[in-house]
């Protein structure tokens, strides 16, 4: 996999003009965008086409949870607007996720991939939060097993979490990896980082990466410098 394709960025922005501008930018710099709760509550549906009608593919992050007719039927909503990868949690169990695979599956079929434990958790926090014996690294590999038996493509986990997935579901599993951070930026609310280059190191397929990127004076360049970072012996 090529560097550029290793990155996708979300465009986490109020308006669709402001999404389309800074799509426009990284249009053939990246290998996708996010579109998140902000920008598809703002704008909706046409968010998803305006990028399209860029040529990017578009990572519909909406981490649906909810009871399985419900998440089916919005994975089938995503299905019908071509979206690439659509995200789930992997904590609605897995009755939910196996009802999310059968709605995308057939023509044109999404990527699907389940949310572990967010990144912004710290170790004392997921403990507090969940009252779990496990670690966050023992519950995330549980929750990737669970995606895969039920029929899911990858998970979302941080790159704390990579080798163990890695070895736990095998080398055709998705990775995508948040949390990840140049050595010379801030961590602004994220916990249990990487830099790019660890990242991919690793085992991660794919890194969403922001505000390193989306708040730079030259958001190009700096994809370009990121995903420079990343290469690894044989990419093209």
């Amino acid at each position: 996999m090529s560097a550029p394709g290793r990155v996708i960025v979300p465009l986490d922005v109020p308006t669709l003009a402001d999404a389309v501008a800074l799509a426009r930018r990284l249009a053939g710099h990246v290998a996708a965008v996010k579109i998140g709760k902000q920008l598809f509550t703002a704008e909706g549906p046409v968010a998803v086409r305006a990028v399209h009608d860029l040529g990017l593919r578009v990572f519909l992050d909406l981490k649906y949870h909810d009871i399985p007719n419900t998440v089916a039927g919005a994975v089938a909503a995503a299905k019908s607007l071509g979206v690439w990868l659509l995200s789930i949690h992997a904590s609605g169990g897995g009755e939910m996720m196996r009802a999310a695979a059968k709605a995308a599956a057939g023509p044109d079929r999404p990527l699907v991939i389940a949310v572990t434990v967010l990144t912004s958790l710290s170790e004392d926090a997921h403990r507090a939060m969940t009252g779990t014996p496990r670690t966050i690294e023992e519950q995330v590999l549980h929750l990737a097993r669970e995606a895969k038996a039920a029929g899911l493509d990858g998970v979302v986990a941080s790159p704390r979490e990579i080798r163990a997935i890695r070895r736990g579901c095998g080398p055709g599993f998705l990775i995508v990896t948040p949390g990840v951070r140049p050595a010379d930026a801030a961590l602004n609310d994220q916990h249990r980082v990487m830099t790019p280059a660890e990242a991919v190191r690793a085992g991660a397929d794919l890194l969403v990466i922001g505000r390193p990127i989306t708040a730079a004076c030259d958001p190009v360049a700096a994809a370009e410098r990121i995903a420079a970072e990343c290469q690894l012996p044989g990419d093209q």
